[in-house]
């Protein structure tokens, strides 16, 4: 098609005229571009209650750690764990060493629902992977986004390396730099000895070691556990997986390290390569909402990775098998009914009490926007009384917020109201329902919240309290994301009218809180 200037017109130069015909029809929309292994996982069943893989059916486990699950009362895998499990010890003797036929072991990816199991199929292998080691070195390194998360994963860790010799080691900053440093590693006559197996760190602690701590070595990394994925590649810290790398294939004295076993980046098998065996480093990925932002999934620079999802759902039934459905982004909890609740404003605080005190909702986990919105919630529920109301934040020590968990998963906590930040990932005990007191404002965020009930293929319960201004993009968000459209529960008038009262009275009590709050913070 030419376009030239129309020498018959006293309009600016810049007037163009078609020559020759013009084609107008509607052009196909160009689909993004996803890599062949997301476009292709392997599947697994969604249905959890209906597809557990009972222990003997695994074979490849250690008989240690079968005792080991039965000991805690698992005698059944989930499915997510029955096809992960295997893959990742799909490697060598135990899967420590190096993949098929000398090969670099392929990278690991899982995108699962939350609460199906995920924790255990990455704990279950590299454990076994080090069943066998001899000289103490950090061969598993475990990064997760904020310190509860990794005081939870480091916890499930020691249950099962208890009595095997293998030592786990925490670095998330509850313990001063140099307490953390002395569990790491040991002055001998020789040198410096590693004392630790495996190291669950958050991202920020940990490059603080590898930049401040010399005798932090990762020359022996075997795997690198990324936990909350998505949430980790958004937000890499400092570059923090890239210091990682740099760290493992650091060498002394510009050579390579002694001894039988050597350190090379994953490059193509050559005769002159395949001469000595090869020590490989094996990222395990695993999240609710991984990315398919083939942008974002570069900057991991995966070797061969294998993708492990869901089967798509069919009609009461997984259909495993069929072509994955990769529009199909986020997948929720099996056992979970949603809805959503119109109210105002001013209505908000009222339709909570109304499940709390009318319904008797219990072990709810209730979700705001930020630290101020959370605690001011928690002033004026619990100066409206009758319900055992907790917050849950960062203003909170971690011996405090250890003791509120756990006082919430004994059901001593009706309520407990904490942020996205403080909550995401931590796996509550026995919540029933999930309340959203702000309307989450992103796809991601309001699946990590539903997400916290439901778990382990129970039933929960989830609300979001929308504001009429909020009710069209939110139902939107949540119908672009592939979600099951929402019904609304609505809340009568008559049903609040007997709360008014004793709310007007919390209301003078809370105005007057908040007012010695901040004296006390000016002073």
């Amino acid at each position: 098609m030419l376009l030239t200037p129309n020498p018959r017109t006293t309009s600016p130069p810049s007037s163009l005229i078609v020559l020759g015909p013009c084609d107008q029809r509607n052009l196909h929309k160009v689909q993004p571009f996803v890599p062949r292994w997301f476009s292709q996982p392997q599947q697994f069943q969604r249905q959890i209650r209906e597809n557990l893989v009972p222990l003997q059916d695994v074979p490849v486990i250690h008989p240690k750690l079968r005792k080991k699950l039965q000991a805690n009362g698992i005698v059944s895998f989930f499915p997510v764990q029955a096809e992960v499990i295997p893959a990742i010890l799909d490697c060598g003797p135990n899967g420590a060493l190096a993949g098929r036929g000398g090969y670099p072991p392929s990278d690991i990816c899982v995108s699962a629902p939350t609460g199906s199991g995920k924790t255990l199929a990455f704990i279950i292998p590299v454990v076994q992977a080090l069943l066998d080691r001899v000289v103490c070195h950090v061969r598993v390194l475990a990064v997760l986004p904020t310190k509860e998360l990794a005081q939870q994963v480091a916890k499930i860790f020691n249950i099962y390396t208890d009595g095997t010799g293998l030592k786990v080691v925490q670095l998330t900053g509850q313990k001063s730099f140099v307490k953390e440093q002395e569990s790491l590693v040991e002055t001998t006559l020789m040198g410096f000895r590693s004392l630790a197996d495996i190291v669950v760190a958050t991202p920020g602690r940990l490059v603080d070691h590898l930049q401040k701590n010399p005798q932090f070595s990762l020359r022996e990394l075997r795997f690198v556990i990324i936990d909350e994925a998505d949430r980790m590649i958004d937000n890499m810290h400092q570059d923090w997986l890239q210091q990682v790398v740099e760290a493992v294939h650091r060498t002394e004295g510009g050579s390579d390290p002694g001894g039988l076993f050597r350190r090379v980046q994953p490059n193509p098998c050559t005769a002159a390569r395949a001469c000595y065996p090869r020590l490989p480093l094996q990222r395990l990925l695993f999240s609710a909402t991984l990315t398919q932002n083939p942008e974002k999934l570069q900057r991991l620079d995966l070797y061969q990775p294998r993708l492990f999802m869901p089967a798509q759902s069919g009609k009461g039934s997984d259909v495993l098998g069929s072509q994955p459905c990769v529009s199909e982004k986020y997948i929720l909890p099996e056992g979970l009914s949603q809805y959503y609740v119109p109210c105002s404003l001013n209505w908000k605080p009222l339709f909570l009490l109304h499940f709390l005190v009318r319904l008797k909702f219990s072990q709810v986990l209730c979700f705001t926007n930020s630290k101020e919105t959370s605690h001011r919630l928690f002033l004026l529920i619990q100066a409206f009384g009758g319900v055992k109301v907790a917050e849950f934040s960062s203003k909170l020590s971690p011996s405090k917020r250890k003791v509120t968990l756990k006082e919430f998963e004994q059901g001593k906590i009706q309520l407990l109201i904490s942020t996205d930040a403080t909550a995401r990932g931590i796996d509550f005990g026995g919540v029933k329902c999930v309340i959203s007191y702000d309307a989450p404002q992103f796809i991601r965020t309001y699946i990590h919240r539903v997400g916290r009930t439901a778990r382990a293929g129970k039933a929960g319960l989830a609300f979001s309290l929308l504001l009429k201004q909020q009710e069209y993009r939110f139902l939107k968000m949540l119908k672009d994301a592939g979600l099951p459209e929402l019904q609304p529960q609505m809340v009568k008038s008559t049903s609040i009218q007997p709360l008014l009262r004793q709310y007007e009275a919390a209301m003078a009590e809370f105005a007057q809180t908040v007012k010695e709050e901040q004296v006390e913070k000016r002073s």
